[in-house]
């Protein structure tokens, strides 16, 4: 697989990561320890590098996973992980809020080196802007740990444009992440110029829609007891009926070319910018190599044309997300 930069902080990974999230359940339920580790490691060999997970996934349970699985590559490959919630270190309650006090921050970072096995963090985002902390102090510490050869790149996750270069200001941000798809382009009008501008990367989560551009979701479609889709406006019954019009279009590319509708929407959003990586998650290998052959698919600038065209003319219904996990977005 090709390898991108993160922006101009000379981080390489592959042009596709992993999102790991799904592996100790969100979706669905958790996948089988040992399946998870053989996927992340079937990841591996197929050329992916780049892998994303964070504290609050489990809590815990999802670094935990990565630290296993990825100890005997762990020099080969690059881990993304994330501080900024509630939660207590010892216990794994959670309070719902944010928490990005420097001293918690540095905490944080200690217990998931633990976890993940490792002497390092390769990026460590901030996965949520806490409003009762500057970014200035969270920027510092993270500098801190820089400085300490804990951490090596500092990331901030789903943060406004102003929060980014106030960050950025402290410490270099190597990269942001938020989410940005076909089914989702609101990174295009303020975010992304701003990134071009101060040379960081761009990390897209959910660049599948959730599994919506894949295909397989229409409006009969039933998700599972405890899926987070049955909790977000866009996956309403009749919020997919309406954006199933944005499926035809990507579906009529992937037919003339011969590739999935996963591919394609990922061949397009790999096509924006040279220093975005997105990083669809999976707990199946079909699934895996299916995404894999998005990255390797070639898209023309008839092609991308196309697209743009015939998805403009689509008014994409609902929320991407529920009403109060959109509240802590944004800041």
């Amino acid at each position: 697989m090709q390898k991108r930069k993160l922006g101009t902080s000379g981080l390489e990974v592959s042009a596709l990561g992993l999102g790991c999230m799904g592996m100790t359940g969100v979706y669905e339920a958790a996948g089988d320890t040992s399946e998870m580790i053989k996927l992340l490691r079937d990841a591996f060999d197929r050329g992916i590098t780049h892998f994303d997970t964070a504290e609050a996934y489990g809590p815990f349970a999802n670094e935990s996973l990565l630290g296993e699985g990825l100890q005997p590559i762990r020099d080969q490959i690059t881990i993304a992980t994330k501080f900024g919630f509630d939660i207590d270190l010892e216990t794994g309650a959670r309070t719902g809020g944010t928490n990005s006090r420097p001293e918690h921050i540095k905490a944080v970072a200690d217990a998931a080196l633990n976890r993940l096995k490792t002497d390092r963090i390769d990026l460590f985002y901030q996965h949520r802007v806490d409003l009762n902390v500057p970014i200035e102090d969270v920027a510092g510490a993270v500098k801190d740990l820089i400085a300490q050869g804990k951490v090596k790149h500092f990331g901030l996750s789903e943060a406004g444009v102003q929060t980014i270069r106030r960050g950025h200001a402290v410490q270099p941000v190597t990269a942001v992440q938020s989410e940005y798809s076909l089914f989702w382009r609101e990174p295009e009008k303020e975010l992304l110029p701003v990134l071009e501008e101060l040379g960081i990367g761009f990390v897209p989560f959910s660049p599948l829609g959730a599994g919506f551009l894949t295909g397989k979701i229409d409006e009969s479609t039933k998700f599972e007891e405890g899926d987070f889709r049955n909790m977000v406006p866009r996956f309403s019954t009749e919020a997919r009926k309406a954006n199933l019009e944005l499926v035809s279009v990507i579906k009529a590319v992937a037919e003339r070319k011969r590739a999935t509708p996963a591919q394609v929407a990922l061949a397009w959003l790999l096509a924006q910018k040279p220093w975005i990586v997105p990083i669809p998650g999976t707990t199946k290998l079909h699934r895996l190599e299916e995404n894999i052959g998005g990255a390797e698919l070639p898209m023309t600038a008839h092609d991308l044309a196309e697209i743009d065209r015939e998805a403009s003319k689509v008014d994409i219904q609902g929320e991407r997300l529920p009403e109060a996990v959109l509240k802590m977005t944004g800041h």
